[in-house]
C-alpha cells in the first residue's frame, strides 16, 4: 500500500505544470493555506447564484402565513423540471423598524419548506456571482412582496433561523430621539442544505409585523442530480 509522503519545512520555489510534495508539520500533521476565497472554485464555475432585495421590503401579514399567498421575506424556488440540485450557502439579513409608532417585533424568524412544486408562476431570475447577469438558472428567487402563487404544497415550518430578531414583543410610540438599532445577522449553510427540484425553501418571520422592514441575500450553489 502507498503511504502518502509529505515534507516538514518550506518546499522549494516552483512554477506552473511543476508537481511539489504537500508540506507537514514536525508531527506528520498537513499544512494547507487558502489561495483564495472558500467559493472561489465554485463561482469560477459558473455554478453560484444569489437573490435578495433590490429595494426594502416591509413586514406584512403574508410574511407569516404558510400557503400560496406567502411572501417570503428571502425564498427560491427550484423548478421540478429542473436538473440542478441547489445547495444552500449563505443567508443574510438586515431587520430595521420603518416608523415609530406602536407596533409588534416580527418574532423569531424560521426557515420553512414545501416539496414537489411545478406550477409556480411568480419570483425572479437570480445572479450568476461570476458574470452578475440574471441568466444561467432555472430557479426562482422571492424577495420581498412577491407571493408564491402556485404553490402546490402548504409550506412547513423545519428550523429556526440563525438571524437575530427584535422580538416579538409589542411596543409604544418612541419618542422620536430614540435610536433604534438594526438586527443584521448572517447564516452560514455551507451546502448542509438541499433544495431538490419542486423543493421550495423560505425565510419566514413569526409574529404579524407590518412597522418592521427587511433587506437580504440567499446565495447558492447549482448542482447537477
Amino acid at each position: 500500500m502507498a503511504i502518502l509522503q509529505n515534507i516538514v519545512g518550506a518546499p522549494s520555489a516552483s512554477g506552473n505544470n511543476a508537481i511539489v510534495s504537500g508540506r507537514a508539520g514536525q508531527l506528520g500533521d498537513a499544512i494547507v493555506s487558502e489561495l483564495h476565497g472558500r467559493f472561489y472554485e465554485t463561482n469560477y464555475r459558473g455554478a453560484a447564484y444569489f437573490g435578495g432585495h433590490a429595494a426594502v421590503a416591509a413586514l406584512s401579514a403574508n410574511t407569516i402565513t404558510l400557503t400560496a399567498t406567502t411572501t417570503p421575506i428571502l425564498g427560491v424556488w427550484n423548478p421540478t423540471s429542473n436538473t440542478s440540485n441547489l445547495v444552500i450557502l449563505q443567508a443574510s439579513l438586515n431587520c430595521f423598524s420603518s416608523n415609530l409608532t406602536s407596533g409588534a417585533g416580527p418574532g423569531a424568524f424560521v426557515w420553512a419548506l414545501s416539496l414537489n412544486n411545478g406550477a409556480i408562476s411568480t419570483g425572479s431570475n437570480p445572479y450568476n456571482a461570476k458574470t452578475l447577469l440574471q441568466s444561467g438558472s432555472n430557479a426562482k428567487f422571492f424577495a420581498g412582496s412577491t407571493a408564491l402563487t402556485g404553490l402546490s404544497n402548504n409550506l412547513v415550518i423545519v428550523a429556526g433561523a440563525n438571524l437575530p430578531s427584535p422580538s416579538g414583543l409589542t411596543y409604544t410610540t418612541l419618542a422620536s430621539t430614540a435610536l433604534l438599532p438594526s438586527y443584521v445577522g448572517r447564516e452560514d449553510f455551507d451546502g448542509s442544505l438541499i433544495v431538490p427540484p419542486g423543493g421550495v425553501l423560505a425565510l419566514l418571520n413569526t409574529t404579524s409585523s407590518t412597522v418592521f422592514s427587511a433587506v437580504g441575500k440567499l446565495a447558492w450553489e447549482e448542482v447537477p442530480v
